[in-house]
């Protein structure tokens, strides 16, 4: 994996579409597994140990990271390839377990304790990485994508979500529906950061939850997986356009970049609450202020300059677009009665959080943070194409939440190794390694 200097912290792009025999140590040398394999040991008691749980663990992290779409072709690659079998500790092919075996420690992995062991897993690795990484979550952005699942023929058990029917509507500018998208399975949520593209947090829920209704997981999952007030602003789609969750983010001072439901019906305008009928302010549904040059006939609807956001006073500031903009208006004199900074509005987010949020939807701010919400899709695809979150191979509550667990450990683990690998220096090739790679290499001792 060779890494040229001027290529981001987390090169995905540098990647190895088939990971040497070195990349696979070292990723299962990064890997804090130590406590998850203790359980499955407990797990196991007295019985037979033909096949030791560090064998069947690696099996699972090795389909995903070499991208096998099935266990049977791990483990035939595994019988024909004495090097890959010492890095598992395998000593001969005889000793190379059966798909069933993988199966079936599939289906422990994905029960309690375990599920959370594996899951604290992917947080270690997430804490790790925000502890070095300055900025790592800094800026996030969320959404929800289709995982496709079989059904298990029994109920887990164990409380685990049971895959259902998903269905999911696209619409235009104009609110039509041009395609629509079933699936039988799951929803995996991501938050995951928009400038190094790396998971945060994650969820697994049947395929009918609203991406609303987890939204409060992630942002929790998220917060513990960094340091203590690091994230800064949100972005998702409409799907989490609700009055809890900008509430939840104005709590946790997380700026949201939420797109606004159209629900007005009729109404292009309101007036801003707090002014009555003389006044000339007045708001749209996604909450941009306007003013109206009322001496014009027809009177001209402008948009009003908007200054920042005042925390302390939990206010958003605007001013008069004629004197922000330095051109004339009929209105001029009359708004502005002789202030030297012209007519000020403030508008209190408490009014409704959802139509003003810190950073309006209608400033080149809102547009420029709101596009990182690509990073998700980026995010979803190298999980669901590259590691094979979504083959729907897999059987059964327990051991999909196993497996896709162990894709968010493979995803975790290469974003390590990428942050603490070497870099390509110059056109000589000299290699050298950065202050959060040099940071990294102490922590984990690679």
């Amino acid at each position: 994996m060779h890494i040229r200097d001027t290529a981001p912290l987390f090169a995905w792009e540098a990647l190895d579409d088939n990971p040497q025999l070195d990349l696979i140590r070292r990723f299962l040398a990064v890997v804090p597994d130590g406590r998850l394999l203790a359980s499955l040991r407990q797990w196991r008691g007295r019985g037979r140990d033909d096949y030791p749980v560090t064998v069947l663990w690696g099996t699972v992290l090795l389909t995903v990271l070499l991208r096998h779409p099935t266990f049977e072709a791990t483990l035939a690659e595994l019988e024909r390839n004495p090097h890959l079998r010492e890095v598992l500790g395998i000593r001969r092919a005889s000793h190379v377990p059966k798909a069933w075996n993988v199966s079936r420690f599939l289906a422990v992995l994905g029960r309690p304790p375990n599920l959370t062991l594996l899951e604290e897993v992917f947080n270690q690795m997430i804490r790790l990485l925000g502890s070095v990484v300055g900025d790592l979550g800094q800026r996030t952005a969320g959404d929800s994508s289709a995982l496709s699942a079989r059904a298990g023929g029994r109920a887990n058990g164990d409380g685990l979500p049971e895959p259902t029917g998903g269905r999911k509507e696209y619409t235009d500018a104009q609110g039509q529906v041009v395609r629509v998208l079933k699936w039988f399975g799951y929803k995996l949520h991501l938050l995951v950061d928009v400038k190094h593209e790396l998971a945060l947090a994650n969820r697994i829920t049947s395929a009918n939850v609203a991406d609303n209704e987890m939204l409060g997981a992630l942002v929790a999952q998220g917060q513990a997986n960094l340091p203590e007030g690091r994230m800064r602003t949100l972005a998702y789609d409409k799907a989490a356009d609700d009055v809890k969750v900008h509430q939840l983010l104005n709590r946790e001072g997380i700026a949201p970049l939420i797109e606004n439901r159209a629900l007005w019906k009729e109404e292009l305008e309101r007036m801003l609450p707090g002014h009555d009928g003389t006044s000339n302010v007045v708001h749209d549904e996604s909450g941009t202020i306007y003013c109206y040059d009322k001496k014009s006939d027809p009177p001209v609807r402008h948009r009003m300059a908007y200054i920042g956001h005042e925390p302390s006073r939990g206010t958003l500031k605007y001013r008069c677009p004629a004197m922000h903009g330095r051109w004339k208006c009929p209105s001029r004199s009359v708004c502005n009665a002789g202030k030297k900074y012209g007519k000020t509005v403030r508008v209190k987010q408490a009014i409704d959080l959802r139509r003003f949020p810190p950073i309006p939807r209608a400033t080149k701010q809102f547009e420029r943070l709101y596009k990182g919400r690509t990073a998700v899709e980026r995010v979803n695809g190298r999980l669901k194409i590259f590691w094979g979150a979504d083959d729907g191979n897999i059987t059964g509550a327990a051991r999909f939440h196993a497996f896709v667990g162990a894709v968010m450990v493979v995803h975790a683990g290469l974003g390590t190794l990428l942050a603490a690998a070497p870099r390509q220096d110059g056109t000589l090739g000299r290699m050298r390694l950065g202050p959060i790679a040099k940071a990294l290499g102490e922590k984990l001792q690679i």
